[in-house]
Formats: structure tokens, C-alpha cells, sequence
């Protein structure tokens, strides 16, 4: 079934007077109707009346040239961030020092996961701060110094009798949260929110893995995505 593209639309293209980015937005119309015409008939060929082929297409070099200029055009880009392209980034770390048998160890996951994926000591810095509340102000703080590619965030916060717990869940996610907004670096979520002391030892190493360590994974590739893709 052959589908055609109108004159009056191709005509958009023959601008040679247009600026380049407007003359890029027109190619790029002109390859979305394409790109729906051959979605609604997949086995359609394009067919140019001869009026429309005396068309000084601005930008195309040829009739040709339409298919491959559409597909670099519509292609979607996808950036991610690399597990193994450490190398030159440098990394804050900030624990808060209540629940300190909790956090030493979630400390200990992340230290050896930057450790095995090629991140040098002399490129890590842990700053200690009381408790997990105190967490945020740190980590804006180094974010905004320059000198660090990720802020990664541990603590530990308990569910006690009274409700204090949510005060100081909801205030330590709303920082670290507000704290990489505010810098424009990555600062990670490695804090446990546990109901009892068992939850929170089975996720600093226990039965249900080290959280520490999957939230350095994610530091070094929030890191590797802004210094390679999103500078």
C-alpha cells in the first residue's frame, strides 16, 4: 500500500533562507510523519509526486538521504552510568554515629564495594555525624565543595515506642533528598529505616545482604553518569 507525504508539508522543508535549528526542527517533522505513516502500514513505500521531487529539499542532500538523515534523527540516545569507569572520581561518605553497630557495618559493605570496583582510598572521605538527623546539612555541604562526584548517606533510624522514628525518617530522606538538589551532586540514600534492631543487622550484612554496598554501587554510578553524560 503506498502512503504519500503532501507537498504542502514537504514544502516546510524549502526554507533556505531558515536558521539551522529551525531548518533542523522541519527535518525532523517531516521524519515523524514519515515514521507514522510507516507505523500505521508497515509494508508502505513512500512515493513523491514529480512536482514534489523538483523540491530543493534545505538539509537533505537527496531524496535518498531521507531514510538514513530519519533514522539518525529519531534515533532515542540512552546515557547510564558505568561500574567501571572509576577512575578520577571522588567520593564523600556520611555516617551518622547512633545505631554506630548498624552503621559501622553498613560502612564497612560500602568501603568494600568501592574497593572492588576500583575506587582508591585516597579518593574516599567519611565524615561522621551524630545521628542520621544531622545527615542532610553534611551532605549539602560537601556536595557544594567541589571535591566530590557522589555523597553517600548511612544511618540507621529504629522504630522506637513513641513517634520520633517518623520525625526522623521523614527528616533524614527529605535531606539527603534536598541535599543533592541543592549541590547538583548525586547524594545516596543508604539509610535503614528497620522496625527492631534484628531488621536492621540482617540488612548491614545479615541474611538480607548489606544495603552499604548497594548504596556505593549506586555512588559510583550516579558519579560516572554526571561526570560522563550530564556534565
Amino acid at each position: 500500500m503506498a502512503s504519500s507525504i503532501s507537498l504542502v508539508d514537504s514544502c516546510l522543508l524549502h526554507r533556505s533562507h531558515a536558521s539551522p535549528a529551525l531548518v533542523h526542527s522541519q527535518k525532523l517533522l517531516l521524519c515523524q510523519r514519515i515514521q507514522a505513516i510507516s507505523l500505521r502500514h508497515q509494508t508502505a513505500t513512500f512515493s513523491f509526486s514529480s512536482s514534489l521531487q523538483a523540491i530543493s529539499f534545505s538539509g537533505f542532500s537527496s531524496h535518498a538521504s531521507i531514510k538514513k538523515d530519519c533514522s539518525s534523527l529519531l534515533a532515542v540516545q540512552h546515557f547510564t552510568g558505568s561500574l567501571t569507569r572509576s577512575e578520577g572520581l571522588r567520593f564523600a561518605v556520611v555516617v551518622a554515629r547512633f545505631n554506630e553497630i548498624v552503621t559501622k557495618l553498613l560502612l564497612e559493605g560500602a568501603l568494600d564495594t568501592f574497593k572492588k570496583y576500583s575506587v582508591k582510598e585516597e579518593d574516599i572521605d567519611v565524615v561522621w555525624v551524630p545521628g542520621s538527623f544531622e545527615i542532610g546539612v553534611a551532605a549539602q555541604k560537601l556536595g557544594k565543595s567541589g571535591k566530590y562526584h557522589s555523597v553517600l548517606c548511612i544511618g540507621a533510624v529504629i522504630r522506637g515506642d513513641t513517634s520520633h522514628y517518623d520525625a526522623v525518617a521523614n527528616s533524614t530522606a527529605s535531606g539527603v533528598l534536598s541535599a543533592g538538589l541543592s549541590s547538583g551532586v548525586p547524594c545516596i540514600f543508604g539509610v535503614l529505616t528497620c522496625d527492631d534492631m534484628e531488621q536492621a543487622l540482617n540488612r548491614a550484612g545479615g541474611k538480607a545482604g548489606n544495603k552499604g554496598s548497594e548504596a556505593a554501587l549506586t555512588a559510583i554510578e550516579m558519579a560516572s553518569l554526571f561526570e560522563h553524560h550530564l556534565q
